[in-house]
């Protein structure tokens, strides 16, 4: 690929599963050479493919007591797949992280140095990807990091960063907020209005990325984690609490209110179809009861727990009052897959509560029987999906509108009327669905909404060298103290892990001798173009089959052929005649040229349709050649293909070569008469000579049709002319046959 590009690779190490990306983007100094006025105020332009993405299954934290394995045993294929598309060239230039989440967090904290040590050391022995510092590139990320690297993300793909002009809220607000949700945490970030930032400054992080012409922008965000109420860890938790209703032991069934109408599974959600007969085994039975189940699920939120910072949210955590006039906001992860995963309305962009509540009650209070008789049964994680599905949007339901406060769109107060957006912003926000207090996301303008794009969002702004060398205001994020105010770096910043120094830069000013920018634009472009032949070749060879097939179904019969055969030599003899001029001396050369397509069209024809019976061609020799100069007569044979050439002077120095040989192969002329061969060799005049047997030769500078009474005497005989010691002697009778 061309120096212009940085590559990133991150691994989110998550409680379910761990997920490679690849990132690239253009050098800044590249992207600053013919950069417009508005690109300059823009942030990198970050890029990814779906094939640059893998995952694999289970989480990470299942190594946690054998840590010595984790990079053969699990890491080794996403290490494989990023090496096949990151160019050897940059890898020693490519940062590669290893960032564990929720599930990592659960593990005590001597397993979690063991796995992230034992990682560092595999990844350093077994590839060349910029590793300098182990605690900075392998790590387990706190929840409210995760979040802020969400934050970033979300506002660089909705463009909250780079137009904010076309994102004002109001308020002088024009950013969104980020709402998380995994199988054991949940994360949310946002930056509150200036009246409660104002009010809880010590609260925020101070967030500093940097435009393309070096300009520091700044934010202060608000975000935290909820450890623990991820879908899954919410889900034993729940399991637990109906357990401890009911006050005896002896309960070997009991209903459940968050299953389909009579699913049976066991406390660990697995399905069973006749109550177990092991002794103290429990059963849960689905009644489908989806109210019931909302209530049920309400406690989890610990909204009694006493909160110490006014105001909380979930569990006693302090979360700043959220504005919902100007705050935003976008789910990802289990957000998106419970509201549009088996809930999912055809044609759905925004949420709508009451929309969703009447969908989820309606599958619920279905037997379960029906429900699997619509599964695919191809699809192997769909049952699993379909019975978790009620208690998921139970969940999901309680935490944003109970827990977090989300308007109920389509009940309680939507958008706030009079945004100060312009047309154009509000119509194409209107149709994301991004100006609705919730909406939940999978990707924005075909790129993945994960927090691995926000880390590398920042690891590319610190790569841009800052305006007049001042760095004094480095990118990456730390507490909101007045110090940092100042413009003074708090202790506790982390820095975002990149240098604004070159690597691998030309230099010069595009020419062949400075290392190319031309070769540099064509990397850049050349595996995109690539991509899109590749997503045109299923097509193509589709199309090719078609037409092929239809040839030989057109062609399947002999006479056909002979008759395509026909009318192309008429063709290729009235191209000759028209082009080729007169004969003599001086037009020999124009008429090799002429000739030479013809022939190469005529024996392509011949090889799809055969020789008519009856028709033969004799090549007589051009005026002009040595005497003692032969070649080979023409023979009806694939292995003797050549090309004609010329000097392009129109006289008679062309030269003819022989494909198989690459020489010219001498060559003589016979006619056949009844009474043997007749030689006839060129002489240097036209019309006719006397050679010294007392011959009669002719000489003609254009190739002529041998009368078919004349090709008759030759038929059943072919000649083999692959080697000129076959002709003896030029008085020889007859060609011998084997």
């Amino acid at each position: 690929m061309g120096k212009k590009w940085r590559w990133g690779v991150i691994l989110d190490a998550g409680s379910s599963g761990t997920r490679l990306h690849i990132y690239r983007w253009e050098d800044a100094e590249r992207a600053r050479h013919g950069a417009s006025k508005e690109e300059l105020a823009n942030l990198p332009k970050i890029m990814t493919k779906e094939k640059w993405t893998e995952k694999i299954r289970p989480g990470i934290a299942t190594f946690g007591d054998k840590s010595t394995e984790v990079g053969p045993e699990y890491l080794k294929p996403l290490i494989d797949h990023a090496l096949d598309y990151i160019p050897e060239d940059k890898m020693k230039d490519t940062p590669i992280f290893l960032m564990a989440t929720a599930g990592m967090r659960l593990l005590p904290q001597i397993q979690q140095s063991a796995l992230t040590r034992e990682i560092c050391f595999y990844l350093r022995r077994t590839t060349q990807f910029s590793l300098p510092d182990c605690n900075a590139h392998i790590q387990v990320i706190k929840g409210e990091t995760e979040g802020l690297y969400g934050w970033i993300a979300a506002n660089y793909l909705l463009g909250g960063f780079d137009y904010p002009d076309l994102h004002k809220h109001g308020k002088g607000h024009h950013t969104y907020g980020f709402l998380d949700m995994g199988g054991a945490s949940a994360q949310i970030a946002f930056a509150p209005n200036s009246t409660e930032a104002e009010k809880h400054a010590d609260d925020l992080k101070l967030l500093r990325l940097r435009t393309i012409d070096g300009t520091p922008t700044e934010y202060k965000v608000f975000t935290t984690t909820w450890l623990g109420f991820g879908v899954n860890q919410a889900r034993e938790s729940y399991v637990e609490k109906l357990q401890e209703s009911y006050p005896t032991t002896d309960v070997d069934e009991l209903p459940d209110p968050c299953l389909p109408k009579a699913l049976r599974t066991t406390l660990d959600g697995t399905i069973v179809q006749e109550p177990p007969q092991k002794e103290g085994a429990v059963t849960l039975i689905g009644t489908g009861a989806f109210d019931e189940c909302l209530r049920k699920t309400y406690p989890l939120l610990g909204k009694d727990k006493p909160c110490q910072d006014n105001p909380c949210l979930l569990n006693g955590q302090h979360v700043p009052a959220i504005d919902f006039d100007v705050n935003h906001f976008v789910g990802v992860s289990e957000y998106w897959h419970t509201t549009h995963g088996v809930f999912g309305g055809k044609g759905d962009k925004a949420y709508d509560f009451a929309t969703y509540q009447k969908r989820v009650k309606d599958f619920c209070s279905q037997d379960w029987d029906k429900i699997q008789s619509k599964l695919d049964a191809r699809k192997k994680n769909d049952a699993k999906y379909a019975q978790e599905a009620c208690f998921k949007a139970s969940w999901l339901i309680n935490v944003l509108h109970d827990g977090i406060g989300v308007p109920r769109i389509g009940i309680e107060k939507g958008t706030a009327p009079g945004l100060n957006v312009s047309k154009g912003a509000i119509e194409s926000a209107k149709d994301k669905g991004f100006l609705d207090p919730f909406q939940a996301v999978d990707d924005i303008n075909g790129m993945e909404v994960s927090w691995t794009l926000g880390k590398m969002v920042l690891y590319a702004a610190g790569q841009i060298p800052p305006k007049s060398g001042d760095d004094r205001l480095p990118v990456g994020f730390g507490s909101n103290s007045v110090a940092a105010a100042a413009g003074v770096t708090p202790p506790d910043f982390q820095f975002a892990g990149s240098t604004w120094k070159p690597v691998g830069h030309s230099g010069g000013n595009g020419t062949a001798s400075g290392g190319g920018d031309d070769d540099d634009d064509w990397g850049s472009h050349a595996e995109d173009l690539l991509d899109k032949a590749k997503e045109r070749s299923t097509y193509g060879m589709f199309g090719f089959i078609l037409i092929l097939l239809c040839m030989l179904y057109f062609f399947r019969k002999k006479d056909r052929r002979t008759r395509l055969y026909g009318r192309m030599h008429t063709f290729i003899r009235r191209s000759r005649r028209s082009g080729g001029g007169g004969g003599g001396g001086g037009s020999g050369g124009s008429n090799r040229k002429g000739s030479g397509s013809g022939s190469g069209l005529a024996v392509l024809t011949s090889k799809l349709f055969g020789r008519p019976s009856g028709v033969a061609y004799e090549r007589v020799m051009e005026e002009g050649f040595d005497v003692n100069q032969f070649e080979l007569g023409d023979v009806d044979s694939d292995d003797n293909e050549y090309s004609d050439s010329s000097d392009g002077n129109g006289g008679a120095s062309g030269s003819r070569f022989g494909r198989s040989s690459g020489l010219a192969t001498p060559k003589i002329n016979m006619e056949r008469f009844n009474d043997g061969l007749l030689l006839v060799p060129p002489s240097s005049g036209g019309g006719s000579a006397l050679d010294r047997s007392g011959l009669v030769v002719r000489t003609e500078s254009r190739e002529r049709l041998v009368p078919s009474s004349l090709s008759m005497l030759n038929a059943g005989r072919r000649s083999r002319a692959s080697s000129p010691t076959r002709l003896k002697s030029p008085l020889i009778g007859s060609f011998q046959e084997e």
